[in-house]
């Protein structure tokens, strides 16, 4: 986790190696001692632009280490939040990188540029977020670009898709260190999941390329979620099943194999659907995860590469399922229990047939504008989806308890019968140098 991180010396202290530190300024830093620190700059208010070896200020050790109290003294007495050590990583790389989520914030408060580059890889704050797997940085991060100055010169969705010196985007970097909270965060914020690592046309790798590499299922699972494509070739003119099978990542190339089903796909370019509350997007992307995993166990079933049952135990859901009334049940599939509900015309539904509604006509990549699907009961356009009102808190736990066991969704339920799987939404690549990356050359660096 230190690379990058140290200086010559004689003394470890945790992150940092400190030679001829007489001071006690960068140890005192490391630490968090605030008062050592206080009586240093008291004698000698100089030394707060003291550096090591490597370039690294007080201001970046106190971040790497997440020592708040540090970082905000240092501020308040004037130190540049954007101070470069010897390559180029600012304090705020330093605390992504180590997912010191306080002093992100507090950096980002006092100003910190989040579109400063490293000399190393040209990797920013958020590639150091991704590839180190600190989701609540990358929030964090992703929240600043919305409303700081980068929004309006770089425009937000540039940023969350912002490229490193060989081409990899954020996303690129998470689903290549293993890393789904990461890439579900980059997707949910506009991250394109057909982006490839090489610019102006050349092939490179996608994020599903990489995951596949990895060998990490669950990031296979989001990028599909999201579009990705199983087909798209990088340099070597390779599919990432056939990456998965070179690396022997057996689950993985079954799930990428193109003969095997295509999984269900969030309907992201709808607007209805990005601008879902934060309830009924869990109760959609649930029902959508729980689909694709019921194909996976149709896929692996007989494999060696059987998906495991789930942890939690479903003891007493079927004594649950008595309390529903018969009225509350999905008019369309008869099956689950109504959670979403369709604004204005307040029409109920299951989360399952929902999304089934949504995916049916799949939106076109191309196109600027999309067809907003209607209501099945009063046909009018379905503009707002929350969840359905309930009476009480024990009914609402109730609906929750029977939407999440549902049956065989790829036997048992009407709604995804014959429910064709959505496409990609285009293979989007970003700009670059042009420079084609080969298999090994860029992915495994390290910030």
């Amino acid at each position: 986790m230190g690379q990058g991180l140290s200086c010559t010396g004689s003394h470890e202290y945790g992150l940092f190696f400190f030679g001829d530190d007489e001071h006690g300024l960068f140890t005192a830093a490391q630490f968090g001692d605030v008062k050592r620190l206080k009586a240093v700059l008291e004698r000698d208010p100089r030394l707060v632009n003291q550096t090591t070896y490597d370039r690294h200020s007080v201001l970046h050790v106190a971040a790497a280490n997440g020592q708040i109290e540090i970082v905000s003294m240092l501020l308040d007495r004037s130190v540049k939040p954007d101070v470069l050590n010897r390559r180029r990583q600012t304090p705020l790389m330093l605390a992504a990188m180590h997912g010191k989520i306080s002093c992100v914030q507090k950096l980002i408060e006092a100003g910190a540029n989040i579109l400063m580059f490293d000399s190393t890889h040209g990797r920013t704050c958020l590639h150091y977020a991704a590839y180190y797997g600190h989701s609540d940085c990358l929030q964090a991060i992703l929240s600043a670009a919305r409303s700081s100055h980068v929004a309006a010169s770089w425009g937000y969705a540039r940023y969350v898709n912002i490229r490193d010196g060989k081409g990899a985007t954020p996303l690129h970097l998470a689903a290549r260190q293993r890393r789904p909270e990461c890439v579900h965060v980059l997707l949910d914020n506009g991250a394109l999941v057909c982006a490839s690592t090489g610019g102006y046309g050349f092939p490179g790798s996608t994020p599903l390329h990489l995951a596949a590499r990895g060998g990490s299922l669950d990031c296979i699972r989001e990028l599909l979620a999201w579009g990705a494509d199983r087909l798209q070739r990088d340099a070597s003119g390779r599919i990432p099943y056939t990456v998965a099978l070179k690396h022997k990542n057996g689950a993985c190339s079954a799930l990428l194999n193109p003969s095997s089903a295509e999984p269900l796909v969030w309907p992201s370019p709808l607007k209805f659907i990005s601008e879902l509350n934060a309830e009924a997007k869990a109760l959609l992307e649930q029902a959508l995860m729980e689909a694709n995993r019921e194909r996976e166990k149709t896929i692996l079933k007989g494999t060696a590469y059987s998906v495991p049952s789930p942890s939690h135990s479903d003891t007493g859901t079927d004594d649950n399922i008595s309390e529903v009334s018969e009225s509350e049940l999905c008019c369309i599939c008869f099956d689950q229990v109504c959670t979403i509900e369709v604004q204005d015309c307040g029409h109920q539904m299951c989360a399952q047939c929902t999304l089934a509604l949504c995916c049916h006509n799949k939106p076109n990549p191309t196109k600027t504008s999309f067809n907003a699907p209607v209501c099945p009961f009063c046909r009018s356009n379905i503009a707002q989806l929350v969840v359905a009102n309930v009476k009480t808190d024990n009914e609402m736990d109730s609906k929750l308890r029977r939407s999440k066991k549902s049956r065989n969704l790829s036997e048992g339920s009407s709604s995804f019968k014959g429910l064709p799987a959505m496409g990609t939404f285009g293979k989007l690549g970003g700009r670059g140098s042009g420079r084609v990356a080969g298999e090994n050359e860029w992915v495994d660096d390290k910030p």
